[in-house]
């Protein structure tokens, strides 16, 4: 299940005095505190007097990096109406009532697949590109210097055992890299096997009797055609790893005749500075609406947990005085005070420069912490924003 994979035929939309009276009224619950697949999970509902179900969405609880810090989050997902109550503005108070609860318990909002045109009337915004590399079969042959026809050695399958190298491995990779999760000890969003789906393959690079390397393989039904071969994460120990693994994955192509398969890292990562090396494409896209989203839902207290990582940010010599007065007016709204631009510089969609050319502006003698502050992806303080795909929850 995705988050925000919303499946509600018609777009929410405010109820007006001119909606009849004769609509059966919905009342609010929660169920809170249900664990799925390693995450806390609470059921938003609406239902009828006679308990029939109108509207529901899951909250699902995580912690979600900006750079180097990570706060608890809430993401929303699952989101559906009934077919006999759509149209009536029941999704549009669901969220709204959803989104005040979310506020009690966390400073910030996501959404991982809104669709257009929805999730902005709530405060959402897109604060993440999509991004993903193509690498050619015969790029990875031809780096390798060796015959595809043979298994690359140290590779396995994948058990439930291997997970908790594979959660280091991960969070030791990504420790600085905005919008992925700081993922817990009994962290486990793999997909499952299930009556029509193999769920998710996982490749293990074992050396010296430890795991250096992992792959997962995108979840298919059984049936698909083997027409694409997709990696949703590749993360490696060092390099000479990371191309093992895309050896591996290559020779899987070359057995099912397949030309190029893909690879959800971004391009600064080691997996994609190692498929640079080999020749690769990367291909990244810039929703307009929809895809992953954030909302600040606690301006005030958001900032005070994020400070110890602005301040990393500017590592630059502030004078305290300027820092203290630039941070007080950041956090009051009296600097960027549209949320929305806020959230997308806190995680690197936007930079300074970015939000310049929106027509925003900052006095003077803020500028300089105010660049270090919002660098933007892919500068050496905050790596290109990125969401693995098992990180869309």
């Amino acid at each position: 299940m995705s988050a925000g994979n919303d499946r509600t035929a018609a777009r929410p939309r405010r109820r007006g005095p001119s909606v009849s009276d004769h609509e059966p009224r919905a009342a609010y619950t929660e169920l809170a505190d249900q664990e799925v697949r390693s995450l806390r999970v609470r059921y938003c509902r609406l239902r009828t007097a006679g308990g029939e179900p109108v509207a529901e969405l899951e909250v699902l609880s995580f912690h979600l990096r900006f750079g180097a810090a990570a706060v608890a989050a809430e993401g929303i997902g699952g989101v559906e109406t009934q077919p006999g109550f759509r149209r009536q503005g029941h999704m549009g108070r669901l969220l709204r009532q959803t989104l005040a609860g979310m506020a009690q318990r966390v400073d910030v909002a996501c959404v991982s697949d809104g669709i257009e045109g929805v999730y902005e009337q709530f405060g959402f915004v897109g604060a993440v590109a999509e991004g993903h590399l193509v690498i050619p079969v015969r790029n990875v042959e031809q780096a390798a210097g060796d015959d595809l026809g043979t298994a690359v050695p140290g590779i396995r399958s994948g058990s439930p055992a291997d997970l908790p190298a594979m959660i280091r491995m991960y969070n030791t990779a990504h420790a600085q890299r905005p919008w992925t999760h700081a993922r817990h000890t009994g962290w486990n969003r793999l997909i499952p096997q299930a009556t029509w789906k193999p769920g998710s393959q996982t490749l293990i690079l074992q050396t010296d009797g430890a795991a250096a390397g992992y792959a997962v393989l995108q979840g298919r039904a059984f049936g698909d055609p083997l027409g694409s071969l997709t990696v949703d994460e590749l993360v490696a120990e060092n390099a000479a790893a990371a191309r093992m693994l895309l050896m591996a994955i290559a020779r899987l192509c070359w057995k099912r005749r397949l030309s190029e398969f893909t690879v959800r890292e971004p391009v600064d990562s080691l997996t994609g500075r190692v498929a640079r090396h080999m020749g690769c494409t990367y291909q990244q896209r810039y929703p307009p609406s929809g895809g992953m989203m954030a909302a600040v839902l606690n301006r005030s207290s958001l900032l005070r947990k994020l400070e110890p990582e602005l301040r990393r940010r500017a590592a630059v010599q502030q004078p305290e005085q300027v820092y203290d007065k630039a941070f007080d007016a950041l956090r009051r709204g009296d600097l960027f005070p549209d949320d929305k631009a806020l959230i997308r510089l806190l995680l690197g969609y936007w930079s300074t420069d970015d939000a310049y050319v929106h027509g925003m502006s900052v006095p003077e003698q803020y500028r300089d912490l105010c660049n270090a502050w919002f660098p933007g992806g892919g500068t050496q303080s905050l790596p290109t924003p990125y969401a693995h795909r098992l990180d869309r929850y």
